[in-house]
């Protein structure tokens, strides 16, 4: 099983970056695909998912700004963040979770290695 995330970078405040996660051997459809991100003495925040029906979820901090997307071909989920801030900068992981799109939970069935974002003022 893997879920490799991609796609992170450092940008300017205001500018935009896409994660990609790419998942691997499982059934992409019995999962819900989410991202949360982690800073350094920050709480772990479960940010955007969808489900296999193409049901979103964001969390406040991101809505309006972010969208998830996903290919169902590629097995891929893509994660769109615009008008990033500073306050963005985060280790941003990808989750799969057989029992749906739950933002606040710790624990899910997969999670990928993380990539770093880091938006500069």
């Amino acid at each position: 099983v893997q879920l490799v995330e991609s796609g992170g970078g450092l940008v300017q405040a205001g500018e935009s970056l896409r994660l990609s996660c790419a998942a691997s051997g499982f059934t992409f459809d019995d999962f819900a695909i989410g991202w949360f991100r982690q800073a350094p003495g920050k709480e772990h925040e479960g940010i955007s998912c969808i489900t296999s029906d193409g049901s979103t979820y964001y969390t406040d901090s991101v809505l309006g700004r972010f969208a998830i997307s996903s290919d169902n071909v590629k097995n891929t989920v893509y994660l769109q963040m615009n008008s990033l801030k500073p306050e963005d900068t985060a280790v941003y992981y990808c989750t799969a979770d057989s029992l749906g799109c739950r933002l606040g939970v710790t624990m899910y069935d997969y999670q990928g290695q993380g990539t770093q974002v880091t938006v500069s003022a």
